[in-house]
C-alpha cells in the first residue's frame, strides 16, 4: 500500500445484457478463475429464479417506473444488496497499549462491496442444488428478511452497538 498515492478507481464496463454497472461488478466479485461468461450465465440464471419465486413486482420496487422484465431483475438485485449492505462497523484502533473495536460508518461503496461480498459466501456456503439455486435461494431469504447474508449484516451492526462506548476514540 503506497502512502504516496491514492489507488484510481478503475471504471467497469456496464454488463452486456442490462447495461448496469452494479451488476457488472456482482459479475466480477462471483468470478472465479477468468470465466466471466459462467459467471454472468450463473447470476442471470439466479434473478430470473429468484424474481420467479419472489413474484417480485413493480410495487416491491422503488418507486420508480420501469419498463420492462430486464430493468426490473435488475431492481431486484438493487434491493437484495441494499437489504444486506451494512451502515456501521467496527475497526480496530490502538490508543494507549490497548486495542478497542470502534464503530464506523461505512460509505456506500465499501457497504456495496460488503454486500455482495456476504452475499455470494453465504451463497457459497449453501449446500443445495447447484450455484444457481443457491444463489437464487440466498435473494429470495434476504428479501423474505432471514439468510446467512442478512444475519452477518446483524451481527455486524450489533457489535458496532455493543461498542459504542469506544466511539469517541474515533478520528480520521
Amino acid at each position: 500500500m503506497s502512502r504516496r498515492k491514492i489507488a484510481g478507481k478503475r471504471t467497469i464496463l456496464a454488463d452486456p445484457k442490462y447495461g448496469s454497472v452494479l451488476l457488472a461488478k456482482f459479475i466480477n466479485v462471483l468470478m472465479v478463475d477468468g470465466k466471466k461468461s459462467v459467471a454472468e450465465d450463473i447470476v442471470y440464471r439466479a434473478l430470473e429464479r429468484c424474481q420467479k419465486q419472489a413474484k417480485f413486482t413493480r410495487e416491491q420496487a422503488e418507486p420508480i417506473h420501469v419498463a420492462s422484465n430486464a430493468e426490473l431483475e435488475v431492481l431486484l438485485l438493487e434491493t437484495v444488496l441494499n437489504k444486506v449492505r451494512p451502515t456501521v462497523e467496527v475497526r480496530s484502533r490502538r490508543v494507549g497499549g490497548a486495542t478497542y473495536q470502534i464503530p464506523i460508518e461505512v460509505q456506500i461503496d465499501r457497504g456495496l462491496a460488503l454486500a455482495m461480498r456476504w452475499l455470494i459466501h453465504s451463497a457459497r456456503q449453501r449446500k443445495a442444488h447447484g450455484m444457481i439455486g443457491c444463489l437464487a435461494d440466498e435473494m429470495f431469504d434476504v428479501l423474505e428478511g432471514r439468510g446467512a447474508s442478512t444475519k452477518k449484516r446483524e451481527e455486524t451492526h450489533k457489535m458496532a452497538k455493543a461498542n459504542q462506548a469506544f466511539a469517541h476514540f474515533r478520528w480520521n
